[in-house]
């Protein structure tokens, strides 16, 4: 999919600008007769990916068929094939474009607290509030993918999709980890590694049931509800 702005939060919000562009007429007045462009060197791919992400915002939506798919866009199923060997490659697009935003997001919080770093124990806790805060953010702003990140999405679909995911959180869990060792080990407990695992998981599995309300609720249950106080309960 190329390479992502660091701070993008809102799904290709400026990949199809240019392409929304209405050609004029030499007068500048007037509209000329629409002329289907073609489109530019992968611009078709964001196109498909933008689209689905998009139908998968509405309501009953937990399948859709490349016939739908291709109607949205106003092209042929084959038309869809030639960018996508098959749906599953779509939705590996969308899962990619997750990765790949959240985990750019991750590390720009680490630099950040690594140039910040004092001794206290806070530094832990504040740096996993910082990176749970930013993956509720990028759910509330990304509806469609919310629904692919707890699996509603991917129920019909090839099973190394959901498995993907389910890879995904657990690095968001295993850095969660990282950062709650400190606190452990800053407290003087005896098993450290443990602790920090089990708050990790509690604080994954947390993030995990917010995002399904979310999603399930047909995105009317925002995910940072009372979220500062909720995980200042767990912290």
């Amino acid at each position: 999919m190329g390479t992502l702005c660091e701070n993008c939060l809102n799904l290709f919000s400026e990949a199809m600008s240019d392409a929304e562009t209405s050609p004029l007429s030499a007068a500048g007045s007037e509209p000329a007769t629409p002329v289907r462009k073609r489109p530019k060197p992968g611009e078709r791919r964001v196109q498909i990916l933008q689209a689905l992400a998009s139908m998968l915002e509405q309501p009953g939506a937990e399948r859709i068929t490349t016939a739908a798919l291709a109607a949205r866009l106003d092209v042929s199923e084959a038309a869809l094939y030639r960018h996508f060997a098959s749906k599953a490659q779509m939705f590996e697009g969308l899962i990619e474009f997750i990765e790949q935003t959240v985990f750019s997001l991750v590390n720009q919080i680490a630099e950040r607290e690594s140039a910040l770093a004092t001794d206290d124990s806070s530094t832990g806790s504040r740096h996993a509030v910082k990176v749970i805060s930013m993956l509720i953010q990028f759910a509330e702003k990304n509806p469609g993918m919310t629904r692919v990140m707890v699996g509603d999405a991917l129920v019909f679909e090839n099973d190394r999709l959901q498995q993907r995911m389910n890879q995904f959180f657990d690095k968001i869990e295993s850095t969660l980890k990282q950062s709650l060792r400190v606190v452990s080990d800053a407290s003087g407990s005896a098993t450290p590694s443990v602790d920090a695992q089990v708050q990790a998981s509690a604080l994954t599995a947390f993030v995990m049931g917010r995002l399904q309300r979310f999603a399930r609720s047909g995105f009317k249950r925002m995910p940072s509800e009372h979220l500062e106080a909720s995980l200042a309960l767990m912290l």
